[in-house]
């Protein structure tokens, strides 16, 4: 019974289509820290400096909860740099399907081959004595 459990496991992980998500989910984690460090160590600095220093990790609103008596921070900057890293990501990966969309189409608009080449000398022989032994 664990054998062909193991086996039925085996044969479903060896699949294309897992591997491939498995690939695809290791290459997008690399990215996504790529994409991270753009953001956070060159677009926002230049954000930031355009918009007279302004960080936007260090925007937050503070306030006293009543209820814990305690201050509270919410920091809406961090979220607002979350938002910046997934448009960055979007656009980078609406440009790499786009590409890959490109190049199938123009692998789909090769053209189609014309007329079969012409015959050998011998494959012409051989039609003319079948023609010839079938009168």
């Amino acid at each position: 019974m664990i054998k062909s459990f193991l086996d039925e496991f085996k044969a479903f992980a060896m699949r294309g289509n897992v591997v491939d998500l498995a690939v695809g989910v290791v290459i997008g984690a690399a990215f996504g820290k790529i994409v991270s460090s753009l953001v956070d160590n060159v677009i926002m600095p230049l954000i930031g400096g355009i918009s007279g220093g302004v960080d936007l990790k260090g925007l937050k609103y503070s306030f006293v909860s009543q209820i814990a008596e305690k201050k509270v921070d919410l920091t809406y900057g961090v979220f607002l740099q979350s938002i910046v890293d997934f448009l960055i990501i979007a656009f980078a990966i609406f440009v790499a399907v786009k590409a890959m969309n490109s190049l199938k189409q123009k692998e789909e608009a090769a053209p189609a081959p014309t007329a079969p080449p012409e015959p050998s000398e011998e494959v012409k022989l051989l039609t003319q004595i079948r023609d010839s032994l079938k009168k």
